[in-house]
Protein backbone atom coordinates (compact mmCIF):
# COMPACT_ATOMS: atom_id res chain seq x y z
CA UNK A 1 0.00 0.00 0.00
CA UNK A 2 1.86 3.04 -1.28
CA UNK A 3 -0.83 5.73 -1.52
CA UNK A 4 -3.91 6.90 0.34
CA UNK A 5 -6.04 5.65 -2.57
CA UNK A 6 -4.49 2.17 -2.40
CA UNK A 7 -4.98 2.10 1.38
CA UNK A 8 -8.65 3.05 1.07
CA UNK A 9 -9.27 0.36 -1.55
CA UNK A 10 -7.66 -2.37 0.55
CA UNK A 11 -9.54 -1.19 3.66
CA UNK A 12 -12.82 -1.41 1.75
CA UNK A 13 -11.91 -4.94 0.61
CA UNK A 14 -11.11 -5.94 4.19
CA UNK A 15 -14.36 -4.45 5.49
CA UNK A 16 -16.34 -6.31 2.83
CA UNK A 17 -14.61 -9.58 3.78
CA UNK A 18 -15.42 -9.04 7.47
CA UNK A 19 -19.04 -8.16 6.64
CA UNK A 20 -19.45 -11.36 4.63
CA UNK A 21 -17.83 -13.60 7.24
CA UNK A 22 -19.70 -12.03 10.18
CA UNK A 23 -23.02 -11.62 8.35
CA UNK A 24 -23.06 -8.00 9.51
CA UNK A 25 -22.91 -5.24 6.86
CA UNK A 26 -21.94 -2.51 9.33
CA UNK A 27 -20.23 -2.35 12.71
CA UNK A 28 -20.49 0.41 15.29
CA UNK A 29 -17.34 0.45 17.42
CA UNK A 30 -13.83 -0.96 17.03
CA UNK A 31 -11.36 -1.99 19.71
CA UNK A 32 -7.67 -2.68 19.15
CA UNK A 33 -6.19 -4.77 21.96
CA UNK A 34 -2.52 -4.18 22.72
CA UNK A 35 0.05 -6.24 24.60
CA UNK A 36 -1.46 -7.82 27.69
CA UNK A 37 -5.04 -6.92 26.76
CA UNK A 38 -6.12 -10.04 24.83
CA UNK A 39 -7.36 -11.91 27.89
CA UNK A 40 -9.83 -9.08 28.55
CA UNK A 41 -11.64 -9.69 25.25
CA UNK A 42 -14.06 -12.31 26.57
CA UNK A 43 -15.72 -9.79 28.88
CA UNK A 44 -16.75 -7.46 26.05
CA UNK A 45 -19.67 -9.47 24.65
CA UNK A 46 -20.79 -12.54 22.72
CA UNK A 47 -18.56 -13.44 19.78
CA UNK A 48 -20.46 -13.94 16.53
CA UNK A 49 -17.52 -14.61 14.21
CA UNK A 50 -13.75 -14.83 14.57
CA UNK A 51 -11.34 -14.43 11.67
CA UNK A 52 -7.56 -14.89 11.55
CA UNK A 53 -6.02 -11.57 10.55
CA UNK A 54 -3.82 -13.29 7.99
CA UNK A 55 -6.92 -14.26 5.99
CA UNK A 56 -8.29 -10.71 5.75
CA UNK A 57 -7.09 -8.46 2.87
CA UNK A 58 -4.24 -6.15 3.84
CA UNK A 59 -3.60 -7.59 7.30
CA UNK A 60 -0.34 -9.00 8.58
CA UNK A 61 -0.19 -11.59 11.34
CA UNK A 62 1.32 -9.90 14.43
CA UNK A 63 4.61 -11.38 15.57
CA UNK A 64 4.95 -9.70 18.98
CA UNK A 65 4.13 -11.94 21.94
CA UNK A 66 0.73 -11.21 23.46
CA UNK A 67 -0.87 -10.18 20.15
CA UNK A 68 -3.36 -12.89 19.20
CA UNK A 69 -3.87 -12.02 15.55
CA UNK A 70 -7.66 -12.38 15.27
CA UNK A 71 -10.59 -10.14 14.34
CA UNK A 72 -13.81 -10.86 16.20
CA UNK A 73 -17.30 -9.53 15.58
CA UNK A 74 -19.01 -9.19 18.95
CA UNK A 75 -22.63 -8.54 19.96
CA UNK A 76 -22.99 -5.89 22.68
CA UNK A 77 -26.69 -5.21 23.25
CA UNK A 78 -27.94 -3.78 19.94
CA UNK A 79 -24.45 -2.85 18.75
CA UNK A 80 -21.80 -4.78 16.85
CA UNK A 81 -18.19 -4.33 17.92
CA UNK A 82 -15.06 -5.25 15.95
CA UNK A 83 -12.31 -6.50 18.25
CA UNK A 84 -8.79 -6.64 16.82
CA UNK A 85 -6.71 -8.89 19.08
CA UNK A 86 -3.24 -7.56 18.43
CA UNK A 87 -1.66 -5.11 16.03
CA UNK A 88 1.21 -4.84 13.58
CA UNK A 89 4.07 -2.59 14.67
CA UNK A 90 6.40 -0.56 12.50
CA UNK A 91 9.34 -2.20 14.28
CA UNK A 92 8.26 -5.53 12.76
CA UNK A 93 9.22 -4.10 9.38
CA UNK A 94 5.77 -2.94 8.27
CA UNK A 95 5.08 0.36 6.55
CA UNK A 96 2.68 2.68 8.33
CA UNK A 97 -0.15 1.95 5.91
CA UNK A 98 -0.05 -1.63 7.19
CA UNK A 99 0.19 -0.47 10.80
CA UNK A 100 -2.97 1.66 10.58
CA UNK A 101 -4.85 -0.72 8.27
CA UNK A 102 -7.09 -1.98 11.13
CA UNK A 103 -8.19 1.59 11.83
CA UNK A 104 -9.04 2.27 8.20
CA UNK A 105 -10.79 -1.10 7.93
CA UNK A 106 -12.88 -0.26 10.99
CA UNK A 107 -13.86 3.08 9.45
CA UNK A 108 -14.77 1.35 6.18
CA UNK A 109 -16.84 -1.15 8.19
CA UNK A 110 -18.95 1.69 9.58
CA UNK A 111 -17.35 2.21 12.99
CA UNK A 112 -17.89 5.70 14.31
CA UNK A 113 -15.54 5.36 17.28
CA UNK A 114 -12.49 3.33 18.16
CA UNK A 115 -10.92 2.28 21.46
CA UNK A 116 -7.14 2.00 21.21
CA UNK A 117 -5.44 0.08 24.01
CA UNK A 118 -1.79 -0.54 24.70
CA UNK A 119 0.76 -1.56 27.28
CA UNK A 120 2.85 1.35 28.48
CA UNK A 121 5.68 2.23 30.77
CA UNK A 122 4.93 4.84 33.40
CA UNK A 123 6.96 8.00 33.85
CA UNK A 124 4.38 9.47 36.19
CA UNK A 125 5.26 8.24 39.67
CA UNK A 126 1.64 8.41 40.82
CA UNK A 127 0.70 5.55 38.46
CA UNK A 128 0.73 1.97 39.71
CA UNK A 129 1.55 -1.15 37.70
CA UNK A 130 -1.61 -2.94 36.60
CA UNK A 131 -3.72 0.23 36.43
CA UNK A 132 -5.45 1.59 33.31
CA UNK A 133 -4.75 5.21 32.38
CA UNK A 134 -6.77 7.28 29.91
CA UNK A 135 -4.69 8.93 27.19
CA UNK A 136 -5.43 12.66 27.20
CA UNK A 137 -2.95 13.63 24.47
CA UNK A 138 0.04 12.23 22.63
CA UNK A 139 3.57 13.08 21.55
CA UNK A 140 4.55 11.39 18.29
CA UNK A 141 8.32 10.95 18.48
CA UNK A 142 8.59 8.42 15.67
CA UNK A 143 9.27 11.17 13.14
CA UNK A 144 6.63 9.70 10.82
CA UNK A 145 2.95 10.00 9.93
CA UNK A 146 0.60 7.49 8.27
CA UNK A 147 -0.91 10.29 6.19
CA UNK A 148 0.27 10.93 2.65
CA UNK A 149 -0.26 14.24 0.88
CA UNK A 150 -1.85 17.48 2.12
CA UNK A 151 -4.10 15.98 4.81
CA UNK A 152 -4.00 18.66 7.49
CA UNK A 153 -5.86 16.84 10.24
CA UNK A 154 -6.78 18.79 13.37
CA UNK A 155 -5.23 16.96 16.34
CA UNK A 156 -6.70 19.16 19.07
CA UNK A 157 -8.75 16.84 21.30
CA UNK A 158 -7.47 13.87 19.31
CA UNK A 159 -8.63 11.75 22.23
CA UNK A 160 -12.32 12.53 22.68
CA UNK A 161 -13.08 14.42 25.92
CA UNK A 162 -16.62 13.03 25.83
CA UNK A 163 -15.43 9.42 25.60
CA UNK A 164 -12.91 10.05 28.38
CA UNK A 165 -15.67 11.43 30.58
CA UNK A 166 -17.76 8.32 29.88
CA UNK A 167 -14.86 6.01 30.70
CA UNK A 168 -14.12 7.94 33.89
CA UNK A 169 -17.71 7.76 35.08
CA UNK A 170 -18.00 4.04 34.37
CA UNK A 171 -14.65 3.23 35.97
CA UNK A 172 -15.65 5.11 39.12
CA UNK A 173 -18.93 3.18 39.23
CA UNK A 174 -17.12 -0.16 38.86
CA UNK A 175 -14.75 0.76 41.68
CA UNK A 176 -17.50 1.95 44.01
CA UNK A 177 -17.18 5.65 43.26
CA UNK A 178 -14.33 6.34 45.68
CA UNK A 179 -12.12 9.30 44.83
CA UNK A 180 -8.92 7.32 45.38
CA UNK A 181 -9.87 5.01 42.51
CA UNK A 182 -10.49 7.77 39.96
CA UNK A 183 -9.13 6.77 36.57
CA UNK A 184 -5.94 8.69 35.87
CA UNK A 185 -5.26 10.57 32.62
CA UNK A 186 -1.94 11.30 30.97
CA UNK A 187 0.11 12.12 27.89
CA UNK A 188 1.38 9.15 25.86
CA UNK A 189 4.71 9.36 24.05
CA UNK A 190 5.06 7.06 21.05
CA UNK A 191 8.57 5.88 20.13
CA UNK A 192 9.57 3.53 17.31
CA UNK A 193 11.20 0.77 19.43
CA UNK A 194 11.70 -2.14 19.53
CA UNK A 195 14.33 -1.50 22.21
CA UNK A 196 13.16 -0.09 25.51
CA UNK A 197 14.11 3.46 26.41
CA UNK A 198 17.26 4.48 28.23
CA UNK A 199 17.04 6.35 31.54
CA UNK A 200 18.29 9.47 29.73
CA UNK A 201 15.53 9.15 27.14
CA UNK A 202 12.96 8.77 29.90
CA UNK A 203 14.29 11.91 31.58
CA UNK A 204 13.92 13.76 28.26
CA UNK A 205 10.34 12.50 27.82
CA UNK A 206 9.44 13.63 31.32
CA UNK A 207 10.76 17.09 30.49
CA UNK A 208 8.53 17.12 27.39
CA UNK A 209 5.47 16.37 29.52
CA UNK A 210 5.00 12.65 28.88
CA UNK A 211 3.38 10.44 31.52
CA UNK A 212 3.44 7.19 29.53
CA UNK A 213 5.66 5.68 26.87
CA UNK A 214 5.11 2.93 24.33
CA UNK A 215 5.66 1.79 20.75
CA UNK A 216 2.19 2.02 19.19
CA UNK A 217 -1.08 4.00 19.11
CA UNK A 218 0.13 7.42 17.90
CA UNK A 219 -0.12 6.54 14.20
CA UNK A 220 -3.46 4.78 14.71
CA UNK A 221 -4.87 7.87 16.40
CA UNK A 222 -3.76 10.08 13.51
CA UNK A 223 -5.39 7.72 11.00
CA UNK A 224 -8.59 7.50 13.05
CA UNK A 225 -8.93 11.27 13.28
CA UNK A 226 -8.28 11.56 9.55
CA UNK A 227 -11.16 9.12 9.03
CA UNK A 228 -13.45 11.19 11.26
CA UNK A 229 -13.61 8.66 14.09
CA UNK A 230 -13.82 9.51 17.78
CA UNK A 231 -10.91 8.00 19.71
CA UNK A 232 -10.65 6.66 23.24
CA UNK A 233 -7.13 5.65 24.26
CA UNK A 234 -6.40 3.49 27.30
CA UNK A 235 -2.93 2.46 28.43
CA UNK A 236 -2.37 -0.38 30.86
CA UNK A 237 0.63 0.46 33.03
CA UNK A 238 2.69 -2.71 32.84
CA UNK A 239 6.00 -1.42 34.15
CA UNK A 240 7.74 1.63 35.52
CA UNK A 241 9.96 3.27 32.91
CA UNK A 242 13.75 2.99 32.93
CA UNK A 243 15.28 5.21 35.57
CA UNK A 244 12.01 5.36 37.52
CA UNK A 245 12.90 1.91 38.82
CA UNK A 246 16.17 0.02 38.87
CA UNK A 247 14.47 -3.25 37.91
CA UNK A 248 15.27 -4.55 34.40
CA UNK A 249 12.49 -4.30 31.81
CA UNK A 250 11.13 -7.34 29.98
CA UNK A 251 8.23 -8.17 27.68
CA UNK A 252 7.29 -11.07 29.96
CA UNK A 253 6.64 -8.51 32.70
CA UNK A 254 4.35 -6.62 30.33
CA UNK A 255 2.30 -9.74 29.55
CA UNK A 256 2.08 -10.82 33.19
CA UNK A 257 0.79 -7.40 34.23
CA UNK A 258 -1.89 -7.69 31.56
CA UNK A 259 -2.97 -11.13 32.74
CA UNK A 260 -3.18 -9.92 36.33
CA UNK A 261 -5.38 -6.96 35.36
CA UNK A 262 -7.51 -8.82 32.78
CA UNK A 263 -10.68 -8.94 34.88
CA UNK A 264 -10.60 -5.26 35.76
CA UNK A 265 -9.84 -3.94 32.31
CA UNK A 266 -12.25 -6.39 30.68
CA UNK A 267 -15.07 -5.14 32.88
CA UNK A 268 -14.17 -1.55 31.98
CA UNK A 269 -14.18 -2.23 28.22
CA UNK A 270 -17.50 -4.07 28.50
CA UNK A 271 -19.07 -1.21 30.46
CA UNK A 272 -17.86 1.33 27.90
CA UNK A 273 -19.27 -0.68 24.99
CA UNK A 274 -22.61 -1.15 26.78
CA UNK A 275 -22.77 2.61 27.35
CA UNK A 276 -22.42 3.20 23.61
CA UNK A 277 -25.40 0.93 23.01
CA UNK A 278 -27.60 2.77 25.49
CA UNK A 279 -26.56 6.36 24.73
CA UNK A 280 -25.82 6.36 21.01
CA UNK A 281 -28.38 3.88 19.76
CA UNK A 282 -28.14 1.49 16.83
CA UNK A 283 -26.14 2.32 13.73
CA UNK A 284 -28.75 3.49 11.19
CA UNK A 285 -26.61 2.18 8.33
CA UNK A 286 -26.01 -1.33 9.68
CA UNK A 287 -28.80 -3.07 7.79
CA UNK A 288 -28.56 -1.13 4.54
Amino acid sequence: MHSSTDAAVVAAEAAAHIAAESDCPRHDTAIILGSGWSSAAEAIGSAVAELPMAQVPGFAQPTAAGHGGTITSVHVDDQRVLVFAGRAHAYEGHDLARVVHPVRTAAAAGCRRIILTNAAGALNRSYTVGSPVLIRDQINLTGRSPLVGPQFVNMVDAYSPELRDTAQRLHDALDGGTARNTLAEGVYAGLPGPQYETPAEIAMLATLGADLVGMSTVHETIAARAAGMDVLGISLVTNLAAGITSDPLSHDEVLESGRAAAGRIGDLLAAICHSFATTVGPNPYRDR
